[in-house]
């Protein structure tokens, strides 16, 4: 009895002196608590794996860039920060060059370019995002990936009516990107300002909702989104749905990795992130709905091939580290009245 009662007591002791022997890891992301639980999974995983390292995660729900910049500026950042190409500029010279740590050809070409600057890839590939059109069968028929911008335009008129609206329309350059890219950015702009109250709804049409709820309650033929809104609109649409390419170019966004040049277990970071993109991590992500994934062999896992093939059809976003000033500057230039 007596020497269950010593062991009892030293117990605390062996584990705080196993954990204080640990490795530990910081690993910063953004998320949903549905994805934060997947992200939880993963790091349990591989701390089961790798029983000498811990991971500590930090969860940044809201802000995600501003925090993250405070902690660059008071040399905190994490050793693994999730990162996306629209920033990624920004923080260039202070993550690690991840150059030949994976095999590229694994990985959609147009995420690698995208997580990549100066020749450098400075985040490993998650995902790979898009735009593609959520269409309701009722409204348009059923489209086929093989349609051509004329067929778009004319297909946006014969589905305006005074129950529903042809397609959807924000007052954002990004959201614009793929009808400038396709009609080029003159005339692209022009025709997607044009779209608006004609054969797209106004805010004030809009009002308190938004447009994937107007999608959802019938009111869009066409809704211009990622693959993010999918769990959403099976969850809430009433009717038949499907989605399709858009008619022409889209740009290609992509989410990944980081290593902070200064992290302090770089070795135990970079295998972090190998971890994180393997296949088998990938394919787990890839299976609860939330991304399309990055790498080509897990890609196989998506039913909805529009999301795919608009892969094909993209080129790398076109950003640099003043990126969202100029988003923003070019929104009230052309979009404020």
């Amino acid at each position: 009895m007596l020497k269950r009662i010593l062991f009892l007591l030293i117990l605390p002791l062996i584990f705080c002196s196993c954990t204080n022997n640990k490795t530990e890891i910081s690993f910063s992301s953004w998320g949903s608590i549905t994805e934060t639980q997947i992200i939880n999974d993963l790091i349990c995983d591989y701390e089961k794996l790798h029983p000498n390292i811990k991971i500590k995660f930090i969860h940044i729900p809201q802000n995600y860039f501003q925090k993250i910049h405070l902690l660059f500026a008071s040399s905190t950042a994490p050793d693994v920060i999730f990162i996306n190409n629209l920033y990624l500029p920004v923080y260039a010279e202070q993550l690690e060059d991840l150059t030949g740590i994976i095999d590229k050809n694994s990985f959609y070409e147009q995420s690698i370019k995208a997580l990549s600057y100066k020749n450098k890839l400075l985040a490993v590939p998650r995902d790979i995002s898009n735009f593609v059109f959520y269409y309701n069968k009722d409204i348009t028929g059923d489209l086929s990936n093989d349609w051509k911008f004329e067929d778009f335009t004319i297909l946006i008129k014969n589905t305006t009516t005074p129950q529903h609206y042809g397609v959807s329309y924000e007052r954002d350059i990004y959201t614009a990107s793929p009808y400038l890219l396709t009609l080029g950015y003159k005339d692209g702009l022009t025709f997607y300002k044009n779209l608006e109250g004609k054969y797209a709804p106004t805010p004030s049409q809009i009002g308190s909702s938004t447009l994937a709820q107007m999608f959802i309650d019938g009111k869009l033929g066409l809704y211009l989104s990622g693959r993010w809104m999918m769990p959403k609109i099976k969850e809430k649409a009433k009717f038949p749905f499907g989605t399709v390419v858009f008619p022409g170019i889209v740009s290609a966004d992509a989410s990944g990795w980081a290593v902070s040049k200064k992290s302090k277990n770089k070795e135990a970071a970079i295998d972090f992130v190998k971890y994180m993109s393997s296949k088998e991590s990938i394919d787990f992500i890839t299976d609860t709905g939330l991304i399309i994934p990055a790498r080509k062999d897990s890609s196989k896992k998506i039913k909805e091939k529009a999301f795919i093939t608009a892969i094909t059809k993209s080129v790398p976003h076109n950003v640099d580290k003043n990126y969202a000033k100029q988003r923003d500057e070019l929104n009230r230039t052309f979009f404020d009245k």
